[in-house]
């Protein structure tokens, strides 16, 4: 069987990768499905059109590339985390939309929590901070919200799961209810400690824990795909979130090996090997994917808004057509001209931590033109990941010798450039970029032998391109400096 097939559930679309044995794509789809928004800072998805738009993707995926099921030795399954779906058990329907990860609706429950004193408990446990992003307190608001949720899931009739957890069921005609240990490390539900769901924490969050799904290890088989004839008989055999599987795809595998992932939002990864470690600097730490079935952890800043600013310009001001447009229209202006750009839409992320955030366009003159906005635009993602890694650097006392990308906006030369610029080391592109997708075809290889050791996938690795520095730190300095007065206007705007 010459295949591995990766499903890669996002944000704001659903692929599907047919990779090679050399880990080359073969084929590959993609559909976008619809954002629901209905109310200010509510951000929810179609959990249907979710699981259709996935089981599409990979359907075309092995027609363009002529393949069948059986010539597929395993498939892996990576996907947006945090977002939570509860569903019946007898009827396999959804009670309510998808909660989108970028949903801010519990704000005041998260600020609830932390006047109580729970925040200790949960870093302690979790590794997390007590924020809307994580998936606890939008469970909560289902269970009080939705008629008659609370007393069915105390019935035990519920099921909660994140995306993945989601996608198995349905692909298992309902009989696998499972997640992996880096999707449970997200729910604020996971003690990352131990290795189980917390009963302290399923009771302060008002969960039943017969809601909460088997927790199973990244690179494992857990089922065949039974209820779509043209994928049927494909061995489910990897899961992990989709940070920690790029993170893996990228094979940061030892302990200072570190990624940044530029997609709808970024996500910078630092392996910090088999110890817990609790940040003192408002990182996150978050279990790693694992092919030795053992509990290793990262260090992570999440950056809620990264390419989604691009989508912005596309889609609101209608600045560009197609999202590969904005380098050329950045690169028509020499620099932004002080314009600075916080694309803080849904509140801002590590390291600030503020729900209450709001975008922010800063810096404009009679003669701002499109590319200097643009251009801004792009440096915020820049600017944002820069900011974590100092944090990222203060935690752990060692700069890293280099920083790994990947995620669409990694394609992009020029704020590759402008990130090395910022960070003062190489930025390393790989020729795959596709590394979330990638990781979770290499966790479900390792699980059935399609790949013998993670020695085996480097021997194949193409080589990367590589982004020295080049601006001087006086300039930097300068440059940050004006980013951090911007990000200071920005927060606590919407509070």
């Amino acid at each position: 069987m010459p295949y591995i097939l990766s499903l890669d559930q996002g944000t704001t679309s659903s692929r599907a990768i047919l990779f090679s044995h050399s880990g080359e794509i073969a084929a590959q789809a993609q559909h976008e499905f619809q954002q629901i928004y209905p109310k200010p800072g509510w951000v929810e998805h179609d959990s249907f059109e979710i699981l259709t738009s996935q089981i599409s993707s990979a359907v075309e995926a092995l027609g363009k590339a002529g393949v069948r099921p059986r010539d597929v030795a395993a498939t892996g399954i990576t996907n947006q985390r945090e977002t939570v779906i509860v569903w019946d058990r007898e009827t396999g329907r959804p009670v309510y939309n998808a909660i989108v990860w970028q949903d801010r609706r519990t704000a005041s429950r998260c600020k609830e929590l932390t006047g109580s004193g729970a925040e200790t408990m949960i870093r302690e446990r979790t590794g997390l901070v007590i924020d809307p992003y994580f998936s606890a307190t939008k469970i909560a608001w289902i269970l009080e919200n939705v008629d008659g949720a609370r007393q069915r899931a105390e019935d035990g009739k519920l099921a909660f799961g994140t995306v993945d957890s989601w996608l198995i069921w349905n692909l298992t005609s309902g009989t696998k209810h499972v997640t992996d240990t880096t999707n449970a490390s997200r729910t604020l539900l996971f003690n990352i400690v131990t290795g189980q769901w917390d009963d302290d924490l399923l009771k302060l969050f008002g969960i039943p824990r017969s809601m909460m799904p088997e927790v199973v290890w990244s690179s494992e088989p857990v089922g065949d795909v039974t209820t779509t004839l043209a994928l049927s008989g494909i061995r489910i055999a990897g899961i992990a979130g989709d940070q920690q599987a790029a993170l893996f795809g990228q094979l940061c595998l030892h302990p200072g090996d570190a990624k940044n992932t530029y997609g709808t939002g970024c996500f910078l990864l630092e392996h910090i090997g088999n110890q817990f470690v609790q940040s003192k600097h408002r990182l996150i730490t978050t279990l790693a994917a694992s092919v030795e079935r053992r509990l290793e952890y990262a260090l992570e800043g999440s950056i809620f808004i990264g390419g989604a600013v691009v989508q912005w310009l596309r889609d609101n001001l209608r600045m560009i057509r197609t999202s590969s447009e904005v380098e050329e229209l950045a690169m028509s202006v020499p620099d932004s001209d002080g314009v600075v750009f916080v694309p803080a839409f849904v509140g801002l992320g590590a390291p600030h931590w503020d729900p209450y955030a709001s975008g922010m366009l800063i810096g404009l003159q009679r003669g701002t033109q499109p590319g200097h906005i643009a251009r801004a635009a792009l440096e915020s993602i820049a600017f944002q990941v820069a900011d974590v890694l100092d944090a990222m650097r203060s935690e752990t006392g060692q700069a890293i010798p280099e920083l790994r990308v990947d995620g669409g906006a990694a394609v992009n030369d020029m704020l590759m450039q402008f990130q090395a610029d910022l960070l003062g080391v190489p930025v390393v592109r790989p020729q795959v970029t596709e590394t979330t997708a990638l990781g979770a075809a290499y966790l479900a290889g390792l699980a059935v032998g399609f790949w013998k050791d993670p020695k085996e996938i480097w021997s194949h690795r193409k080589s990367d391109t590589r982004f020295e520095p080049k601006m001087h730190p006086a300039e930097v300095q300068a440059r940050r400096e004006r980013w951090n007065h911007a990000v200071e206007r920005a927060r606590g705007w919407s509070r």
